[in-house]
């Protein structure tokens, strides 16, 4: 008999395993991010009090993409919570990949956060 392999359930057992070392505080909030098949979503949240303080995503009314599942996407929402965060005064985070590869969609997001003055 074949294992079907899940790998959602794999993705998120690598998440729970990194969630138990990272943790995001007031100083260093925790920049997570989820990918779905369509749209790409990051949040930036403060752990100790259990509070999201920015999110961006490919859902946005000012999003205006051609398409919402590429590197491009990624790049805008990148761009997007690092703007966000620096109204709010939020200049180091750190960053949580939620399992996912750091590849393609997940690093444009991490380098377009970066280049536009997120410290991580």
């Amino acid at each position: 008999m074949l294992k079907k392999i899940d790998k959602n359930s794999n993705r998120k057992a690598r998440h729970e395993r990194v969630r138990k070392k990272i943790s995001g505080t007031s100083e260093r909030p925790r920049l997570c991010v989820f990918r779905s098949s369509n749209h790409i979503y990051a949040q930036i949240i403060d752990d100790v009090a259990g509070h999201t303080l920015v999110s961006a995503s490919t859902l946005d009314k000012s999003a205006d993409l051609a398409s919402t599942k590429n590197k491009e996407a990624s790049k805008f929402v990148g761009e997007l919570v690092a703007k966000r965060a620096s109204e709010k005064g939020i200049t180091e985070v750190v960053f949580d990949r939620g399992g996912y590869i750091y590849h393609g969609r997940i690093k444009e997001l991490a380098d377009s956060a970066r280049e536009a003055g997120l410290k991580f």
